[in-house]
C-alpha cells in the first residue's frame, strides 16, 4: 500500500466513500509543479481538506460539512484509480454530472481554468479503511497541492469495500 494522499474536499471524499461519487475532477493547484496536474498514482489514501466554501459548492440537499479533528488527520478511505483522462471537450464533462456532487459552475470553472481548457477525470473505485487511520497534522500537508506524503500506515489496516 502506498504512502500517498489525495487532498480532496472533505465532502467529496464523503461523497465518494458513501457511493455518491464515483469520479474525481481536478485541473491541478497551485503548487503542483512545471507539469501541471496528472493521476500520477493509481492508488491513494483521500486525504480530506476542511474551508467552509465548498458546502455551497456541491449539489447535497444539506450538506454538513464533517468537523475537522484539531491537530489531527483522520483518513476514512482508499482509492484505486481504475480510468483516468484528460477531456477537453466541455460537453464530455458535462456529461459527467451524475457521476459527481460538485456544482456546474465548480466543474467550469475547473474547465476554464488557465490558457488550456480541459479537466482531468479519474474514475476510481473507494474503500473504507477498517479501522480509520488517525496520525498528527503537520505543516508538511499543507499547500495549494494535490498530493502529499503520508506516514507509514499501520499494520493492521484493512479495506473494506
Amino acid at each position: 500500500m502506498q504512502r500517498i494522499g489525495f487532498k480532496e474536499w472533505a465532502l467529496v471524499c464523503q461523497a465518494l466513500g458513501t457511493g455518491k461519487q464515483s469520479v474525481i475532477i481536478r485541473k491541478g493547484g497551485i503548487a503542483e509543479g512545471r507539469d501541471g496536474f496528472a493521476f500520477r498514482h493509481r492508488e491513494f489514501f483521500l486525504f480530506p481538506t476542511f474551508f467552509h466554501e465548498q458546502v455551497e459548492r456541491v449539489r447535497l440537499p444539506e450538506p454538513k460539512l464533517p468537523e475537522p479533528r484539531k491537530g489531527e488527520i483522520e483518513i476514512r478511505y482508499f482509492a484505486r484509480v481504475e480510468e483516468s483522462r484528460l477531456l477537453t471537450r466541455w460537453e464530455e464533462v458535462r456529461a459527467l454530472a451524475p457521476l459527481h456532487i460538485l456544482t456546474e459552475n465548480v466543474v467550469r470553472e475547473r474547465f476554464d481554468y488557465d490558457a488550456a481548457p480541459g479537466v482531468h477525470v479519474a474514475f476510481v473505485r473507494v474503500f473504507h479503511l477498517d479501522p480509520v487511520w488517525r496520525f498528527p497534522d503537520a505543516k508538511s500537508y499543507g499547500g495549494c497541492r494535490s498530493w502529499v506524503d503520508l506516514p507509514e500506515p499501520p499494520g493492521e489496516l484493512e479495506l473494506r469495500a
